[in-house]
């Protein structure tokens, strides 16, 4: 394993970590959760609105942008950073979880972005073998092909900051054979992505590798151990990481078990408030996850109640006359100006700012509930800190009224 020296760590908090990640067009203080910027947006926000809200990096989506608009009109209209207007890092999935998904059907319609399910006829998935992928478009039907150098090749064309290997994202209900032989195939995929990244990739792109092995440990086990061999500069925890969250954690720590202390690591896909907590106090860095944007657009929003999972749906009945904010506590404009009978009615109309000030809303409780991992860390607090939240407490951090006021006042 190479030195990352991209990555250092300022402190620890037991197996906790907070340091900074160093990419070619800026720093990331870690721990930090990473919005989604799928199709170069974060729906329903301008760039300079999410950075305003503290964040520093964002996950543009290979397979959507694959498909549409290109990655060569994206390269020639001067790279991902450039062509969405956030000129901080960007890190940049596979693919992987995209291609495979249509086949296993594990993901929401919505992320996937599908006109149609697909028939047997005209399956999705045409073939998986040694090379790649053969898939048709969800755009038009046409077939594509993604395999290791194709990923590489689009990442490169975006120009993100961190890329990731391509692997295959097994589900759950995989037998173990299938996911044994999935596994090693993602190794052989990761070799070719590592030998096209050190002959090719872009001045400053870090490349992390993915571990698989599904739910079984020696197999998670094997695959940290063969990833972190590898010539990556970080790495991620990704695949099926078991059907409820008490097996989740266990299957990570088999994952952190076996990385060195080094690295970054990065968990894929995971975004509720109790399993970041879970994940930065057993060693986790970075995280990305469509749920706080998705929830937003469907109504519903992050609030300090453990007992409800820290969500409340704003399309109830019970809050269409309601005149209290969200949150009393926040500063973001959902909050500062509305009540929750005001946003009770633009989510049912379904209205545009409904997406919006919610997304802002949700957003801003991320951003706070990791700014405020970040100060437990720091200051040796992280158990009271985890403690306090997962009772109900504020995620806000300790921080001067002004500070808060500056850093999410946002217009």
């Amino acid at each position: 394993m190479p030195p990352h020296q991209a990555f250092t760590i300022d402190a620890r908090a037991g197996a906790a970590r907070a340091g900074v990640l160093r990419t070619a067009h800026g720093d990331v203080r870690t721990p930090a959760f990473v919005p989604l910027a799928s199709s170069a947006t974060v729906r329903s926000l301008q760039a300079e609105e999410v950075a305003a809200l503290g964040y520093e990096m964002v996950l543009g989506n290979t397979f959507h942008l694959f498909i549409q608009p290109g990655p060569e009109l994206i390269e020639r209209m001067g790279g991902l950073h450039e062509f969405m207007a956030w000129r901080r890092p960007i890190i940049t999935d596979s693919g992987g979880f995209q291609v495979f998904s249509m086949g296993h059907g594990s993901v929401a319609e919505e992320v996937k972005r599908r006109r149609d399910r697909g028939t047997a006829a005209d399956p999705r998935i045409l073939s998986i073998e040694e090379e790649g992928v053969r898939f048709r478009s969800y755009l038009d039907g046409s077939e594509r092909f993604m395999g290791p150098e194709t990923s590489m090749e689009v990442q490169a064309a975006l120009g993100s900051d961190v890329a990731l290997a391509f692997d295959e994202c097994t589900p759950f209900n995989v037998s173990r054979d299938y996911t044994a032989r999935s596994t090693e195939r993602t190794h052989r995929w990761l070799d070719r992505c590592t030998a096209w990244h050190e002959r090719n990739a872009p001045p400053g792109q870090l490349l992390y590798g993915i571990v698989q092995g599904g739910v079984y440990e020696d197999l998670r086990r094997e695959s940290a151990q063969r990833v972190a061999a590898a010539p990556v500069g970080g790495i991620a925890v990704g695949g099926s990481l078991g059907q409820d969250k008490g097996q989740m954690q266990e299957v990570v720590a088999w994952a952190l078990d076996e990385l060195p202390d080094a690295a970054p690591r990065h968990l894929l896909g995971i975004g509720d408030v109790d399993d970041i907590l879970g994940a930065v106090a057993a060693g986790i860095d970075t995280f990305d996850c469509a749920t706080p944007t998705r929830l937003a657009r469907h109504g519903t929003v992050l609030v300090p109640d453990p007992e409800a999972r820290w969500r409340l749906d704003l399309t109830k009945a019970t809050w269409r006359e309601s005149r209290a904010p969200i949150d009393p506590n926040c500063r973001c404009p959902a909050c500062r100006e509305h009540t929750r009978g005001y946003l009770h009615y633009l989510s049912r109309a379904k209205e545009l700012t409904a997406a919006r000030l919610l997304t802002l809303h949700n957003l801003t409780f991320m951003a706070e509930l990791m700014r405020g991992l970040r100060e437990a860390v720091i200051e040796s607090r992280l158990e009271g800190y985890r403690d306090a939240v997962l009772g109900g407490a504020e995620p806000f951090g300790p921080v001067s009224a002004g500070s808060r006021e500056s850093a999410l006042s946002i217009p």
